[in-house]
């Protein structure tokens, strides 16, 4: 399963990059953003009395063109403090903090006026201020920007109509390092020749504001929409993290044990997308009836990006270099912590969460070690 591009080009045929090693320098940022690879940057982790090599590898950490900070904070470092800055920067520092999970503002994931999807996936506002002024959508977008999605790690195994097991890992905590000055997220608005939905009711490459737009111009846009039924959408999506890689561990881990089911290895993400749309005309019935034979003015055409690592494995592997920086730790380290959890999770037929309380019970009293074949019994057919 290849890791998909965050944007799909239809003029390269889905050659774009996103990876941080593959980038166009021959085109400026957007004037409306602020460049992650200047020394300016909080994302920038050099000595700075480093050597030459130091250098480059912090010249992998650049983020493509067209790109912004996705905390306020960062943008605070290259503006005066205004008083909204500062009343920002207090809440910042007044936001509750929970040991043993990611240094995040988890406010942000159920913030006023917007409701959670049934999935948890999607969460979605109407409220007016939003739709209406561009410095309301563009402070909302940098802000929930700050906070990454949920990846997983789904793992099912069933023999007939029989679930053996059905267990689920979090995996966000793998973007988000202890030291904010090592986050490799940021903002990334849609280029020239690639195809998303620009207004329009299906991705197209028009129309086309030019390589220079940056956020505030895509919400000016959208603020001036005068559409029925418009929606503005920020997507939030992980990069090069090598799914292929930690399905065949798992598969390979199954076998051992003497598997005969079917085995199931997906990776959904939740907490993906914030929508905000205008609000209801009439009502939501009247609503949904113009959307459905006129169509909604969709605009997805920013991204939060937060990456597992500055390039894909399989990079490092095709150029045989060893310069790839994971935000916390490599897909090699996470399976040796937690292959022994999963290993009991999967023997004592769970279905449910494998958390930190598994990998203590691994590491305090071995549970899982020495697990190997399983007798499962007769199948449910």
């Amino acid at each position: 399963m290849a890791e998909e591009n965050p944007w799909v080009s239809e003029k390269d045929g889905l050659h774009a990059h996103l990876n941080f090693s593959q980038l166009d320098h021959d085109l400026p940022p957007t004037p409306t953003s602020v460049s992650l690879g200047s020394p300016m940057s909080p994302l920038d982790t050099r000595d700075h009395a480093g050597s030459s090599s130091q250098q480059e590898n912090d010249h992998l950490l650049k983020p493509p063109p067209y790109s912004g900070p996705s905390s306020n904070s960062q943008l605070d470092l290259l503006t005066p403090a205004s008083q909204e800055t500062r009343q920002q920067a207090q809440q910042a520092a007044q936001q509750q903090k929970y040991p043993g999970l990611p240094h995040l503002d988890y406010r942000l994931y159920s913030p006023p006026l917007f409701e959670l999807s049934s999935d948890c996936t999607t969460i979605k506002s109407a409220a007016p201020h939003l739709s209406s002024t561009v410095r309301a959508l563009v402070s909302l977008v940098r802000a929930q920007s700050t906070v990454p999605p949920k990846p997983q790690i789904h793992i099912t195994g069933k023999r007939g109509h029989k679930v053996d097991f059905a267990i689920k890992l979090n995996l966000m905590p793998l973007l988000v390092p202890e030291d904010p000055r090592q986050r490799m997220d940021y903002i990334r608005c849609v280029r020239s020749g690639e195809a998303a939905c620009r207004g329009g009711t299906r991705p197209a490459l028009e129309p086309d504001p030019g390589d220079n737009a940056g956020l505030e111009e895509w919400a000016r846009r959208f603020v001036c929409d005068n559409s029925a039924v418009k929606v503005f959408v920020l997507e939030r999506t992980v990069v090069n993290l090598d799914k292929d890689w930690l399905e065949g561990q798992v598969r390979g881990l199954v076998a051992s044990m003497a598997y005969r089911g079917v085995v199931t290895v997906t990776f959904p993400v939740t907490h993906a997308r914030v929508v905000v749309q205008n609000p209801d005309r009439v009502n939501n019935f009247f609503t949904g009836l113009t959307a459905l034979f006129v169509g909604k003015s969709t605009y997805e055409v920013v991204k939060a990006v937060w990456p597992f690592a500055t390039c894909s494995r399989g990079e490092v592997v095709e150029s045989g270099g060893s310069r790839r920086r994971c935000a916390v730790q490599s897909e090699e380290q996470w399976w040796k912590e937690w292959s022994q959890p999963i290993k009991f999770a999967i023997a004592s037929r769970r279905r449910g969460w494998v958390t930190n309380e598994d990998k203590l019970e691994a590491i305090m009293e071995g549970k899982g070690k020495g697990v190997s074949t399983v007798n499962w019994g007769p199948s449910d057919q």
